[in-house]
């Protein structure tokens, strides 16, 4: 039995290839695909690293040292004790996996901290989720569709209702940029995404591609494992093999296309050099993407060495200057650190974690369990294999967008901005990008001088979850209106305001004037001939007594003849109630919101 992963894994793939006989009782000269050298940086770099993870304060769980000190007192008690006593180790495991970018060749095999601990290979067996990692994939499928790395798309909260990771409500977090202290953006590039890693804007733009097309881009890349058809396999949270990342990841140094898959024999002969077994003849290209699609991913990864979630490769870890490119990797609650990387001729894929998922602590991003063994191993290869300058497709072309609208940039992309000493000053708001002719925009600006532009790009309703809000309003109970609606004293609807009371009953007809006359002259004659008579029947007293004064009545003007007005039933008042207001777009041309009440009939002058 091996000693090492690595010996181990060509002993399973030398009886596969000749049998368990053939294997066991016949002498084969074996040539493996291993690089020694870099073997050896690997199995250190991964020991020397993970220690030191275990001594920093905010690591609280099993060390490899504790668990070794008792391994070996079970094994001094014999083989057998050791093997059945002692219960599986449970400290921070790790796992490297390194191949040639051409042949698919595996040059560096590293599954776990110690073979003898636990046979168990972490690097070809284990299915762990990838984190932030998988992200290339996802702008891979969304530039094979037409975005490019230009393209504008929203760095806003995102309602985790649509991806689900961590729990079914709320903000989906935001752990992908390995930061502390984030913040949303707003409208940013694809590019920018990409670099710093951030969550909602790449599932904006997986949702954008389409789930499918996603799963189908990781299929073909030669991810074998399945992986859910949800938003939340955009961010990795789908489990895949260590050694189906690195051989994913080399279609972006190989201009879209991918070895078969990795293999760690090279051939097998006789003792008389007869071949018994040729690797070669397992080496068939599968083509992925597009070059330019690919190419592009592969400047983004680049950016984000440099300058993104993996430049402290450069300004911590002493990475060599070379052309190479990678992603970290950051899976939720800090369960499983990665980095993914490449040069023009090698891909490694580094991975720590425990065997039983669980935190490691808070803040493990990949950029600090992972990335440093990532650069001891890629140094150790540029020096046998020196990378080369990754060539740019011939259909690529540099185009100038001006970053506030991400159109084309013209002489008036400018903004004006104040220097330290507060003198205002025109700073130039474009860049350049690549892009093809089918994906470079083609309008002009229009957010400098067009009061109509928007920033980011349009994404489908359907397609652009909201964030959630604040307050739950689902418990909420509306206020029911109990007094008439109030209205102003302008109506600029000609709407009628309602009534409570019903209308008074309408009085009798009244006559015309001359009948009014002739009525008030009889009324002073009757009052004057009963005036007389009650003078006469009076008795006598002596006195004097004069007569009442009666006074005519005054003339008046004559009344205007009042319109006749037809009895009403008594009835309740009638409250108009709000009409249905269709669109804009499908209103009458001669309807309005709320009809004028009718004129009525007659002439009211007369």
């Amino acid at each position: 039995q091996g000693q090492t992963y690595a010996v181990d894994y060509i002993r399973q793939q030398v009886i596969a290839a000749v049998g368990w006989d053939r294997a066991m009782n016949e002498g084969f000269r074996i040539h493996t695909t291993i690089d020694v050298d870099l073997q050896k940086v690997a199995e250190d770099s991964l020991r020397t690293h993970l220690e030191t993870v275990e001594q920093s304060p905010e690591y609280n769980h099993q060390t490899y040292a504790s668990y070794a000190a008792s391994f070996r007192k079970a094994k001094a008690n014999g083989p057998a004790a050791a093997g059945s006593d002692q219960p599986a180790p449970e400290y921070l495991q790790g796992a490297v996996i390194g191949l040639d970018n051409t042949t698919g060749d595996i040059l560096v095999l590293v599954g776990g901290r110690d073979f003898e601990h636990n046979q168990y290979n972490r690097a070809l067996q284990a299915r762990r989720p990838a984190g932030t990692a998988m992200l290339p994939f996802v702008y891979a499928a969304a530039f094979e569709k037409g975005m490019y790395p230009g393209s504008l798309v929203e760095d806003s909260p995102l309602d985790n209702r649509a991806v689900m990771i961590g729990g079914t409500t709320g903000i989906l977090g935001e752990w992908g940029p390995e930061s502390a202290e984030n913040r949303y953006e707003g409208a940013m590039t694809a590019r920018q995404a990409l670099i710093k890693s951030k969550n909602g804007a790449t599932v904006r733009i997986g949702m954008d591609a389409g789930v499918d097309a996603v799963l189908h881009l990781c299929s073909a890349a030669g991810i074998r494992s399945p992986l859910r058809s949800y938003p939340a396999t955009f961010l990795g949270s789908s489990e895949v093999t260590l050694a189906e990342l690195a051989l994913a990841y080399t279609i972006f140094p190989n201009g879209g296309w991918r070895p078969n898959a990795p293999h760690i024999l090279e051939r097998i002969e006789e003792k008389d050099g007869t071949l018994v077994w040729d690797g070669k003849q397992q080496s068939v290209r599968k083509l992925v993407t597009k070059p330019e699609t690919a190419y592009e991913v592969h400047s983004c990864l680049a950016d984000a060495l440099q300058s993104g979630t993996g430049k402290a490769a450069f300004t911590q870890f002493g990475l060599k200057k070379m052309p190479a490119a990678g992603k970290t990797g950051t899976a939720y609650d800090f369960t499983d650190a990665l980095f993914a990387g490449y040069d023009s001729n090698f891909t490694c894929a580094v991975w720590g974690g425990f065997d039983k998922p669980q935190k490691i602590y808070r803040g493990a991003f990949g950029r600090e369990l992972a990335l440093p063994i990532w650069v001891d191993i890629m140094n150790a290869a540029a020096t046998s294999y020196p990378p080369q300058e990754i060539k740019q497709p011939e259909n690529l072309k540099q185009v100038e967008i001006c970053s506030r609208s991400g159109l084309l940039a013209t002489d008036k992309c400018y903004d004006a901005i104040k220097t330290a000493n507060g003198d205002p000053v025109q700073r130039r708001t474009t860049y350049m990008e690549i892009a093809t002719p089918s994906q470079a925009p083609t309008e002009p600006c229009t957010v400098h001088g067009e009061p109509r532009a928007r920033l980011a790009r349009e994404f489908p309703a359907s397609d652009l979850p909201r964030a959630a809000l604040a307050v739950d309003l689902s418990d909420v109970i509306p206020v029911v209106i109990r007094s008439p609606a109030l209205l102003a004293d302008k109506d600029p609807y000609n709407s009628l305001k309602p009534t409570l009371k019903p209308e008074p009953a309408p009085q009798p007809a009244t006559e015309t004037a001359e009948n009014q006359n002739t009525d008030n002259t009889e009324s002073v004659n009757e009052v004057n001939q009963a005036s007389n008579t009650a003078n006469q029947n009076q008795p006598n007293t002596g006195t004097t007594q004069s007569a009442p004064e009666i006074r005519k009545a005054v003339p008046v003007e004559p009344i205007r003849k009042a319109i006749p007005v037809q009895p009403e039933e008594k009835k309740p008042a009638e409250i108009r109630r709000a009409i249905p207001v269709k669109p804009l777009d499908q209103e009458d041309e001669d309807q309005t919101l709320l009809k004028s009440a009718a004129r009525p009939s007659g002439n009211l002058d007369e």
